[in-house]
């Protein structure tokens, strides 16, 4: 079977651009279709839906705001990009205002127009994955679960195949990779999801009252027990009950849970008597508890007794471009709650978020979301709404050279040479394709040629042009 090839709808009324441009996104894989006028285009757009547009901004018959909106009418979110040779401020702001994704002005680098529309489609398809997801939420498909990561295919995998047991479980993650999401999942799989599910976070509960909020208590068992209380096992009863963080929990009752998960009895604070519980255990920790066993403050035995069944949550630095599938996920819950409209990331958002480590992890992503959806007022997302530790994280680089000293100034390198190196390194690394190493190095080729060769400014024989204009014929020979 045949790859799909993503359909480009490019509107350019300038023969000679329109047929480079065509050439150049026929060569990356695209399948382009051409018009000249903003009818013909509305025509073609009516036939068959593309993934993607671009178009020239003044035409013959009106502009490509025209085609924008008819794209609107039509009920179609599509990633549309807008050209002209006759460029404002005013101009671009109109177009991203009435929906377009973004505002090239020509002289148009072609490398620039290529990565814009990798870029716009690799958002669109994630925005199209999350969409499933979401239509999935309410089915054992995705578990409510976000995330196409290899990582998180498999985890939903394993959660489907221990919902079907009834031993307990042990959940490892990090802060913030969402725990109890899949505790809850398995809950909701497994044949007790009808009954209860209830959750407690060890660490919030005092140590001297852990035992009565577990099992519960007696009327006069201590000072201020008035009445009797059943306890969290009691309330879980038929169920399922997520002991979070319990390596917090203290020694005398993890010999407590032991007993109850080997019997099935608790005995209430001040209580003679033992009572009968039906509950499955899930309990969660961001610590390592085979490091707390050899210090000695987790018990071996309950160790071995939860770590029969285990899972582990991936951290969301290891899960790709899941970090766009849910900031896009965030954004649109935290759009709802504050009653704005249709947001979105910017470019350079998604970009920024990409790029940082995310050590809070999905918590972490969210909370940067609401903050973004707070203070931005248009409906794109901008790198200035986001966090400052994540707007610094974009801009730091990590040099490998050791500390520069004051003592060896004399042999400082100088920045043609770190330049040259770093080129060189890029070279090797892409095998000598310049289109790749221009990219990687954020200039067009012609740059890279003089970088490359002091000597030969102008590009090799056959190679085509990088910057393309309305009023110049331009082909893959050069320049006529």
């Amino acid at each position: 079977m045949s790859q799909y090839k993503a359909r480009i709808l490019l509107l350019e009324d300038d023969a000679s651009l329109g047929l480079l441009l065509s050439e150049e996104l026929a060569l990356d894989g695209y399948s382009v279709s051409r018009a000249g006028t903003v009818n013909e285009a509305c025509g073609m757009l009516r036939a068959e839906t593309p993934d993607l547009v671009v178009s020239d901004l003044r035409l013959p018959d009106g502009d490509g705001l025209e085609l924008l909106k008819a794209a609107q009418a039509e009920g179609l979110s599509l990633p549309f990009i807008i050209i002209t040779a006759f460029g404002t401020v005013d101009q671009a702001v109109d177009a991203l205002q009435a929906g377009a994704d973004d505002f090239l002005t020509k002289p148009l680098s072609t490398d620039h127009l290529r990565l814009k529309i990798r870029r716009l489609l690799t958002q669109a398809d994630l925005t199209k994955q999350l969409q499933q997801f979401l239509a999935n939420s309410n089915t054992d498909e995705s578990l409510g679960l976000i995330g196409d990561h290899e990582s998180m295919a498999r985890l939903r995998s394993e959660i489907r195949q221990i919902a079907r047991s009834e031993a307990a479980v042990l959940i490892c993650g990090e802060s913030g990779t969402g725990k109890e999401l899949v505790a809850r999942a398995i809950h909701r799989v497994s044949e007790r999801s009808s009954k209860p599910f209830v959750a407690v976070n060890c660490a919030g509960i005092p140590a001297e009252l852990m035992e009565s909020e577990f099992f519960g208590h007696e009327a006069g068992a201590f000072t201020g027990a008035r009445q009797a209380r059943k306890g969290l096992f009691a309330e879980a009863h038929g169920g399922t009950l997520l002991l979070d963080e319990i390596g917090e929990m203290p020694l005398a009752l993890q010999a407590k849970l032991l007993r109850v998960l080997q019997e099935g009895m608790v005995k209430p604070v001040g209580s003679d008597q033992e009572e009968p519980v039906d509950v499955r255990i899930l309990a969660a920790t961001h610590v390592d508890l085979q490091k707390a066993v050899s210090e000695g403050s987790f018990r071996e035995d309950l160790y071995y007794r939860l770590e029969t069944l285990s899972l582990r949550i991936p951290a969301l630095r290891e899960r790709g471009d899941d970090v766009d599938l849910l900031a896009m996920h965030f954004l649109r819950e935290a759009a709802r709650r504050h009653q704005r409209g249709f947001l979105k990331l910017s470019e350079v958002s998604s970009r920024t978020l990409m790029d940082y480590p995310f050590p809070g992890n999905v918590r972490e992503l969210a909370s940067a979301i609401e903050r973004a959806v707070t203070f931005c007022e248009g409906d794109t997302i901008q790198p200035d709404h986001l966090p400052e530790r994540i707007r610094k994280r974009q801009g730091a680089t990590v040099s490998s050279q050791a500390p520069l000293s004051a003592d060896s100034i004399s042999k400082w390198p100088t920045l043609d040479t770190l330049q040259q190196d770093y080129v060189s390194k890029v070279m090797k690394a892409v095998g000598g394709n310049k289109r790749r190493a221009a990219q990687i190095l954020g200039i067009n080729r012609r740059t890279l040629y003089r970088w490359l060769a002091a000597d030969d400014p102008g590009p090799e024989a056959g190679d085509d042009t990088d910057v393309v204009s309305s009023g110049v014929n331009v082909t893959k020979g050069g320049v006529q």
